[in-house]
């Protein structure tokens, strides 16, 4: 997330449509506690306020460069506003916002008054509906009732079935539930997800230490909080009904996403809470109210009267102004803004202090544990202890269970690293790699896709009986970027489009399977997928399948296969097409680069290699191949003589060499991605010194994706960006990191090659131009780092030893032309730096 000018910019916008409600719930934190600002609101939000409100949307999405935001039509209750004006307010929004950026728009209702009239408005507009549903009948009369004390459950069942027609399906966001502990957790759990919603979040009911919510106390009568005595029966009456509800949803097979549960496994494992309640990461969300006043969360309003205030308006004030205003930023401080206590909690990083509302107490204000502090400490604990060996991880490791040796650590951080530097990080990823699968798997029957699942089974099997090949074919880089991006995609959905499911993606488990079964000969049959005309076979090749939908491989030998499909059969040995095959040689191998006894494989078949920030080229043809070939055996001996702190790490971890597509011939252009470890793409680069210094520059940041996904080295939390010389944007700290460990190999290649022997002048100049420029480049970005406070204590010992090993090359000597030239070159960059921040 970008911040310009210090300023955290807001993503997420609770717009104020009716400030009135048609239900009396004796729980809500708008109208039942301390905050009383809605009476002296207008009713329902003008036209002009609307207006006003979407152009400052726009202008700070605009000023801050996002690429979507999210706005909420809220209440009261928004309905209430009706069909025509909800749709003028839609429109207004689309209006100025899209121009910008994407818009995310959404409506939260009780469901009571929505019809057809509404879903129709709502499928034109692009407006997905979130419904308050409490439970079962008995769950939600505790509290969802008229001003007469009539229910609303019927009228919110209909307003449910409604959506969950097939025409209205794609506007159903989900549901939301807050607990009341004397109701029935399996109960309530199974009365929701038999309404199948897309998301249900449970919520726990607005309190403070002032005033605790039911089943709770409050201070002791000293003042003082009570102890944090999880243990204590009675003291986690939340928690201890959350967790039966955690087991009928893991018995279920987690077939409904539950927030609160998945921020659990997610922020464990390294990864976002996609709740406000959980996590570390800040607050990015602004309430608009219906007379155009700016305000803070709405759930602050439990706190006390005009708690949520800021005293601004989108009349006079810029959306800017109110991310500036100290109390928002109070909730954008990370770990740093929690109380001691929450600092030094084992469940910190998930829990995160709990919703910032929940902390309040007269005298002390937020700086304190949550209210809810017993109960998060032990639903988390509980979840993690019963899920979390299981699950995986959908970016990153378990990386308690991950360790590595300092010595080890401390040549990684210097920019090298050795082979059994190497093997730290590769056992990390295989750890990875499996936990992913892991968790694919549970979550793939969603949609039973028989494929997947027979997959699943041979892969199982074959994990007995050749682990060794398993292994051979889960590393190979392009798996891992498969399963990730099946997991991000899960259920995503868009109004008036269709994604492909979960299993339907994760089909291509079945393909992984086989190519393991191939690669050990195992006696097997396996219905794999096809996709694009092909079915693909990681670290073998494809088939050209036609139009089939599927092709069943039979495994005859090591090597050795049979394929059937509607389109032809075909007879595969050791990687070459029997030519007596029924139709045209069909089969496409992978080919492989050799310099010597090394081999890598020229990776120009895989379905998902595709992952980089560059496209990738399509099947190369043979004169490619002598072309990548010719320049890798020039390469690789020039990296082995030249560069021997750098070539045993490439040896050990560089598998996949990815041909990137490139339509400006004579331009470099390389990449690497997290997700894809041992894996480089690169254009063929015009000689083998060229694809020498790719290899080099990408292979580092191989190793640091792999390093981070063991070690945290920066705060996650910390949204700042900084000045990367060799960048037009600013970065933030994550990246600025990895673009300074890759430039260390950069400029420790240009300093071995201005003394190469038999250069011409002109090279020897260039090279040791190139050298100053980036000695000097990368020795700055190490200093911002140090000085950024954004790295751990882990972090500022990486760095450190990045610094180590540049420092010694600052004061080697080049020519003044090239000392002069680079200086030049940095200055430039500096002002253009200062002028982007100036505008």
């Amino acid at each position: 997330m970008a911040v310009f000018g210090d300023v955290l910019p807001f993503r997420q916008f609770v717009l104020k449509i009716h400030s009135r409600c048609d239900l009396a719930c004796d729980h809500c934190y708008v109208y039942e506690h301390a905050d009383q600002s809605w009476r002296g609101r207008p009713t329902v939000i003008s036209p002009e306020t609307a207006r006003q409100a979407a152009e400052r949307i726009a202008e700070h999405a605009s000023e801050h460069r996002l690429s979507m935001v999210r706005v909420i039509l809220h209440g009261g209750e928004p309905l209430l506003a009706g069909v025509s004006r909800l749709g003028a307010i839609a429109r207004v929004l689309r209006r100025a916002i899209e121009p910008v950026c994407e818009l995310d728009l959404r409506i939260h209702t009780n469901g009571v008054r929505l019809d057809t009239a509404f879903c129709e408005m709502f499928l034109a507009e692009g407006i997905l509906v979130g419904i308050s549903l409490d439970g079962d009948r008995a769950a939600n009369d505790l509290h969802r009732r008229y001003l007469n004390g009539r229910s609303s459950y019927d009228q919110v069942l209909r307003a449910v079935a409604l959506l969950r027609q097939e025409r209205y399906r794609p506007l159903f966001a989900g549901l939301l539930a807050t607990i009341d502990i004397r109701s029935d957790p399996v109960a309530v759990y199974r009365a929701l997800a038999e309404l199948d919603p897309p998301n249900l979040d449970f919520l726990l009911p607005h309190g403070t230490w002032e005033t605790p919510p039911p089943g709770k106390r409050g201070p002791l009568p000293d003042g003082r909080l009570p102890a944090r005595l999880a243990g204590e029966p009675g003291a986690t009456p939340y928690a201890d009904w959350l967790a039966p509800v955690f087991a009928e949803w893991t018995k279920d097979g987690r077939r409904v996403p539950v927030r609160m549960f998945e921020s659990i496994i997610e922020t464990t494992l390294g990864g976002a809470s996609g709740t406000e309640s959980l996590g570390l990461a800040p607050s990015d969300v602004a309430v608009i109210e219906t007379d155009g006043t700016i305000e803070q969360a709405d759930s602050i309003k439990v706190a006390y009267d005009g708690a949520p205030v800021t005293g601004l308006d989108v009349f006079s004030h810029s959306l800017n102004a109110a991310a500036a205003h100290p109390a928002i930023r109070a909730r954008q401080q990370g770990i740093a803004g929690l109380s001691p206590v929450c600092r030094t909690c084992p469940v910190v990083d998930t829990c995160g202090g709990g919703l910032y509302a929940h902390r309040y107490l007269t005298g002390s204000g937020f700086a304190n544990p949550s209210v809810y502090c017993t109960d998060l400490e032990k639903i988390i604990t509980h979840v993690r202890a019963r899920l979390l060996p299981q699950a995986g991880a959908t970016v990153a490791a378990q990386r308690p269970s991950h360790s590595m040796p300092q010595a080890h650590f401390d040549a990684l951080a210097a920019g090298f690293g050795d082979a059994e530097s190497i093997s730290y990080l590769s056992a990390a990823q295989r750890s990875v790699r499996r936990a992913v699968l892991r968790l694919l798997h549970e979550r793939a029957p969603l949609d039973g896709d028989p494929v997947f699942d027979g997959g699943w089974d041979l892969l199982t099997r074959l994990d007995h009986a050749a682990p060794g090949a398993v292994d051979e074919v889960l590393a190979h880089p392009y798996v891992r970027a498969w399963a990730e991006g099946c997991l991000r995609n899960a259920g995503r959905t868009a109004v008036g489009t269709a994604t492909r499911s979960t299993a339907t993606r994760a089909g291509h488990l079945a393909s992984v399977a086989a190519a393991a079964a191939i690669r050990s000969g195992t006696l097997a049959e396996a219905e794999v997928p096809v996709s694009d005309g092909y079915a693909h076979l990681p670290t073998l090749g494809r088939l050209r399948a036609g139009d089939a939908r599927t092709v069943t491989i039979a495994v005859t030998g090591p090597g050795q296969f049979e394929a059937r499909a509607t389109s032809g059969k075909w007879r595969v040995e050791a990687g070459v097409q029997d030519p007596a095959s029924e139709t045209e040689p069909d089969w496409q191998p992978v080919r492989v680069l050799r310099s010597g006894e090394f081999t890598v494989r020229l990776e120009d078949t895989d379905l998902n290699r595709d992952c980089h920030q560059w496209p990738a080229a399509p099947r190369l043809t043979p004169a490619a191949v002598a072309a990548w070939q010719e320049q890798f055996a020039e390469a690789w001996p020039l990296i082995e003589d030249s560069f021997p702190t750098y070539a045993p790490g490439l040896a050990a971890g560089l598998s996949t060499v990815m041909p990137l597509a490139n339509d400006a011939p004579g331009r470099e252009i390389s990449a690497a991605a997290r997700q894809a470890f041992g894996a480089v793409a690169a254009a063929l680069p015009a000689t083998g010194a060229d694809l020498a210094l790719l290899l080099i520059h990408e292979f580092q940041h191989v190793k640091l994706g792999a390093l981070t996904d063991m070690f945290d080295l920066c705060d996650r939390t910390d949204q700042r960006v900084f000045f990367a010389p060799w960048r037009d944007d600013p970065r933030p700290v994550g990246a600025l990191l990895q673009g300074t460990y890759a430039h260390i190999g950069v400029t420790d290649f240009w300093r071995v090659r201005r003394d190469a022997a038999g250069q011409e002048p002109a090279a020897a100049a260039e090279a040791a131009e190139r050298f100053a420029r980036w000695r000097m480049m990368t020795a700055e970005a190490i200093e911002t780092l140090a000085g950024s406070g954004a790295l751990t204590p882990l972090g500022d010992r990486f760095v450190a030893g990045m610094r180590a090993t540049v420092e010694p090359w600052l004061s080697e000597p080049v020519p003044q032309a090239a000392a002069s030239s680079a200086a030049r070159w940095a200055a430039e960059r500096r002002a253009a730096w200062q002028r982007r921040k100036d505008s």
